[in-house]
């Protein structure tokens, strides 16, 4: 089993270099992304003077304000004497935070909501639904500005707010695949067997939606880094002293733009080079694993057919048991 597993990826990963160069080139940067959150410093391993960082991202050098790119500080300084290079370093860790917890939350949010809908149908999912419409005819900026407002800024409020409520929209996408899921053989066969619906939602249904899960995962860390972003740079999302990058646009970038203007420069290039390729590996993992494109049944490829030939042999064990 661990030997199929191993395979299966080193086959995606071989058609993703050979059909997808620009997903390909988006998988390096996110990979280069989370090795530079991890190793921004090794506080992690007991060693918080050792990293990536040159400098900690609070350490003032008050003779050195505003000094640019130089051998000491490759970036430059800000206002304060703090090492751009640093921040940027450490912003990422913060971005990388954001992306993957408030990703994971949308899955878990748009399955939950999705599945359930789905399944149920008839009057459930009309209500379900009109309240999924109604949250999507929202502003979004101004409904997350709003919301932020009231559960306070900081890193655990932004990633419950982005997973929450990304996650209501997500769920319309898996309802969807649920409704094409239950058109499937398998799942009348599953039923004429007696599953239970709990049985059938987990042992059926979850499996073939994760495709449209991951899909979710990829495309929306993307999402959920720029927003953050945002809400930084207007001041309700993640608080200094923790440098992120929007929040060096907004303090640093924007009031010192003219006077040194790698303050708003490279903040703005490295939230540039994340969003361009997570992006790119998102619409790259969307086109590889896509039941639409692989032809699979009941949105999994062979899994489903697999699943099917199953419920259809032991539905027909069954029959001829009772009819002898």
């Amino acid at each position: 089993m661990d030997r199929e597993k191993k395979n299966r990826v080193i086959t995606f990963l071989r058609r993703l270099v050979r059909e997808k160069p620009l997903g390909t080139v988006g998988g390096i940067l996110v990979l280069l992304l989370f090795l530079t959150a991890m190793f921004a410093d090794l506080g992690w391993l007991g060693m918080p003077n050792v990293g990536l960082a040159p400098y900690p991202y609070r350490e003032l050098h008050v003779a050195d304000k505003l000094q640019p790119s130089s051998s000491t500080y490759v970036l430059g300084t800000d206002q304060l004497g703090r090492d751009v290079l640093s921040r940027i370093i450490y912003g990422a860790r913060i971005s990388v935070f954001v992306g993957v917890g408030a990703s994971i939350l949308n899955m878990i949010v748009g399955a939950v909501i999705g599945i359930i809908s789905g399944y149920l149908g008839g009057r459930f999912d009309l209500i379900v639904q009109r309240f999924v419409d109604a949250f999507l005819s929202l502003p979004p900026l101004i409904l997350l500005i709003s919301v932020m407002s009231i559960v306070g800024v900081g890193l655990v409020q932004i990633i419950f707010v982005l997973g929450i409520t990304g996650g209501i929209g997500w769920s319309r996408t898996v309802r969807s695949a649920v409704f094409s899921i239950k058109e499937n053989v398998y799942m009348e066969a599953a039923e004429a067997l007696g599953a239970t619906t709990w049985r059938i939602v987990f042992r059926h249904v979850l499996p073939n939606v994760m495709p449209v899960l991951l899909i979710a995962f990829s495309i929306s860390m993307a999402g959920n880094i720029l927003t953050e972003a945002s809400l930084s740079f207007l001041g309700v999302g993640i608080p200094p002293p923790h440098p992120t990058w929007g929040q060096m646009l907004s303090l640093e970038g924007r009031k010192y733009m003219l006077e040194a203007t790698w303050l708003a420069i490279w903040p703005g290039v490295a939230l540039t080079i994340a969003v361009f390729g997570i992006s790119m590996w998102g619409d790259a993992v969307r086109d590889l694993v896509d039941p639409r494109l692989r032809g699979g049944v009941g949105g999994m490829g062979g899994h489903g057919m697999e699943q099917a030939k199953k419920a259809l042999v032991r539905l027909e064990k069954k029959g001829v048991d009772e009819a002898s």
